[in-house]
């Protein structure tokens, strides 16, 4: 597999999951099919979804961008491109997701207790108090890229273990792209209560209307250790 095959089916998976995002945000903007798992009874200001699209647009053309060139000069040097046992993608997400997320519970709290991070960075994104889908990535371009770190952390630490494999990778950007879109539904989960540490819309949403707590995006596990854990009152 070359490393255009590889540029391209990345690029596919992230295309396929934004699409998906723009649908799901059509949908709960403009439409009442998801009215009865709404959990803010807030009402979205007119016209919001073509203020945010400028940024989110330059955001995912940077992402874009970014993932290609680093693909280009450094997927044949990190990916194994062999079909794997049924059990190493898991194995391999999780890891992933594991270090991924820690990563970013720190520095998304940072973000919120460094009042000038908070100021300069972060509060664009929380200018969405009642976000829809692709809000995810309504943020200051540098606050994505620190986010994404955590992504290149956990790739160097199962390298260091093992060879990544290529379809693992696609899985947990797939995952990760998906959840992010999720949690900025403003919708109930209605998997998440299913999967133990599993971190629902719920728990996010609750972060987006009070700003402060819920910090980690994938597990519950970081706020409840730490004691930043918010509940519904």
């Amino acid at each position: 597999m070359t490393n255009t095959t590889i540029i391209l089916i990345t690029l596919g998976i992230l295309l396929a999951g934004n699409i998906i995002a723009l649908v799901y945000s059509w949908l709960v903007l403009y439409t009442d099919v998801f009215k009865n798992l709404r959990l803010q009874d807030k009402k979205y200001k007119p016209g919001i979804f073509f203020q945010r699209l400028p940024l989110i647009l330059l955001n995912l053309t940077i992402l874009a961008g970014l993932t290609a060139v680093s693909l280009y000069f450094f997927a044949d040097k990190i990916f194994d491109t062999s079909l794997p046992v049924w059990w190493l993608i898991p194995v391999q997400v999780i890891f992933i997701f594991i270090i991924d997320d820690a990563w970013f519970y720190f520095a998304h709290r940072l973000m919120h207790e460094n009042k000038f991070l908070l100021r300069k960075i972060h509060s664009i994104h929380h200018q969405a108090i009642t976000p829809f889908p692709l809000e995810y990535i309504y943020v200051h371009p540098l606050e994505w890229m620190i986010g994404s770190v955590g992504s290149f952390l956990g790739l160097i630490a199962l390298l260091m273990i093992m060879p990544v494999n290529i379809y693992a990778f696609w899985v947990y950007g797939l995952i990760r792209n998906l959840h992010e879109v999720e949690i900025h539904s403003d919708l109930r989960s209605p998997i998440s209560k299913y999967i133990p540490l599993l971190n629902p819309t719920e728990n996010h949403d609750l972060h987006h209307s009070k700003v402060k707590g819920n910090y980690a995006s994938m597990f519950t596990i970081w706020d409840r250790v730490f004691g930043t854990e918010l509940k519904k009152d």
